[in-house]
């Protein structure tokens, strides 16, 4: 199972490269359900993976100029102040066991089966905006969508940290809507983004967490192949339609989640 995980570390970096997110909404369940790892450690995982490959994407559109650094930092830096507080205060507050629902016989509601179901929901109310919202907008942040956009970096840093993910496929949404910038150069700058919240939150949790460096390595060596990937076939799509296909294969991917973990866990 390891090497099926591997093979398909390769994807998680072909969706970085080609919508600027999605690293962790894929890592995440291969981790979890292909390569056997607890989801808080995956998350943990999902923060080197995403952070590493991310970066590796920054790259090439650092070239091509297509990052806002302005836009970046008002939006990451409240997003990595939610980062911290839910790796550092929130995260290790939650027991292992919540309760118990009492229905035909008894159901245990875990911190494994919190965060995916979380993880689900997530994926779900993202995939929606992204089918529904086609719009490529255009234009310069105004001061009436600053507060929207720090607003909205806070809470997706807080979820980055909680679950692993909420990165790009809620990032790049608000870019669009709130800093009106067009699609290309919203993927950029999430990658900027999510790069900073990653390794933030991922070195933050160094020491309170389990580390197999080999496995650690080689998925994120993968994920390394695949955004190069990725990021050369975002050149020959067009934008209106990736962030509906991207968000059609969300929607598939969190709804199987969700019917797994309350049926079939």
């Amino acid at each position: 199972m390891e090497y099926l995980g591997l093979g398909l570390a390769i994807f998680v970096g072909i969706s970085l490269g080609l919508t600027g997110s999605g690293g962790a909404i894929l890592a995440v369940p291969i981790l979890v359900y292909i390569m056997r790892i607890p989801p808080e450690i995956a998350t943990f995982y999902s923060l080197f993976i995403v952070g590493f490959t991310a970066l590796i994407g920054v790259l090439k559109y650092v070239r091509q100029k297509l990052i806002s650094y302005e836009i970046a930092l008002g939006f990451a830096i409240p997003s990595v102040m939610g980062v911290l507080l839910a790796r550092k205060l929130f995260l290790p507050q939650i027991p292992d066991t919540i309760f118990t629902l009492a229905l035909n016989s008894n159901f245990l509601v875990t911190k494994r089966l919190l965060l995916m179901i979380l993880f689900s929901l997530l994926m779900l109310l993202s995939s929606v905006t992204m089918i529904r919202d086609k719009k490529s907008e255009t234009g310069e942040i105004t001061k009436l969508r600053l507060m929207p956009l720090v607003m909205q970096g806070m809470g997706v840093g807080f979820l980055t940290g909680l679950v692993g993910a909420g990165g790009g496929f809620l990032i790049i949404p608000a870019l669009v809507k709130f800093a009106k910038i067009p699609i290309y150069k919203a993927i950029g700058t999430s990658l900027f983004i999510i790069t900073l919240n990653s390794w933030l939150g991922f070195v933050g949790d160094i020491g309170r967490m389990p580390v197999d460096w080999m496995l650690l390595l080689s998925f994120t060596l993968f994920t390394a192949l695949g955004i190069i990937i990725g990021g050369n076939l975002a050149q020959k799509v067009p934008a209106t339609k990736l962030k509906p296909i991207f968000g059609w294969f969300v929607l598939c991917i969190g709804s199987y989640i969700l019917i797994k973990e309350i049926f079939f866990a």
